[in-house]
């Protein structure tokens, strides 16, 4: 399933949400094409960037802990990344604001790659990706807007189509895969999806919304909203009542259909 859009309302120009996005992207873009006809310039790139537990471990380096979280790995995963940042980002920094919203990205991010390495020490495979900081995002969002509604489209062979979900059912079955799948390949080596960091960064950024809804509560603007919706909801039933009745006289009447 593949989120397309939300429906949350979000009150705030999403500058540091398009600011990551379009750093994102950048990077992506000057490096792979700047060194596209040097591979083995642009594996030295990622080599010196990447994280690796092993090093990490031994006190080698520490910096790839934060660069790596603006690399990715192809046009897929950074496609995916920054997709899922669009849809839940805005919502977070209005709910934070710029400043707030940008630690809490880089600190889940720190979270989870501390998780990644956690689970297998000794890996010496590079990791790279922004998915853990927009995991953090995604736990965020789980608190502050689980009543949202999120646009899914199912893009299997033998069906494909969109259809609706709260945010509550998207993301909770989100997390429960990657914690189950991170539990299923601790302490193994093994390259792919890295499932410790999305749930390490998510749990981390669960936590550190705790504190502003207990301050602040959820957005009030998301209040009025499900207000609005609801009062929207009541006076569509009642207008099709009403056009209901209205069918059932004229049909009474012998008269015809008539505007």
């Amino acid at each position: 399933m593949i989120p397309l859009r939300d429906d949350a309302p979000a009150h705030l120009f999403p500058l540091v949400t398009l600011i990551l996005i379009v750093f994102n992207i950048a990077i992506f873009s000057v490096f792979n094409l700047a060194l596209y006809d040097d591979p083995k310039a642009l594996e030295a790139f990622y080599d010196s960037y990447s994280v690796v537990a092993a090093d990490v471990m031994n006190e080698q380096d520490y910096l790839p802990i934060l660069t790596s979280m603006f690399l990715h790995a192809g046009i897929m995963h950074l496609a995916g990344n920054m997709l899922f940042l669009w849809i839940y980002g805005d919502n977070i920094e209005y709910a934070f604001g710029h400043v707030g919203f940008l630690a809490l990205y880089l600190v889940s991010g720190l979270a989870a790659e501390m998780a990644q390495i956690a689970s297998a020490p000794a890996s010496q495979i590079p990791g790279v990706g922004a998915s853990g900081a927009i995991a953090g995002v995604m736990g965020s969002y789980l608190l502050l807007f689980p009543g949202a509604n999120i646009r899914m489209f199912w893009p299997a062979f033998w069906w494909f189509g969109t259809f609706t979900l709260s945010a509550r059912t998207v993301l909770i079955l989100w997390f429960i895969v990657q914690a189950i799948s991170a539990y299923a390949s601790f302490g193994l080596e093994v390259g792919g999806v890295a499932f410790a960091a999305h749930a390490g960064g998510f749990a981390a950024g669960f936590v550190l919304s705790l504190p502003l809804l207990l301050l602040k509560g959820r957005p009030e603007s998301w209040d009025r909203y499900q207000d609005d919706l609801y009062s929207v909801e009541v006076e569509a039933v009642d207008l099709a009542a009403l056009r209901r009745a209205r069918q059932g006289r004229i049909k009474k009447s012998g008269d015809g259909y008539r505007n």
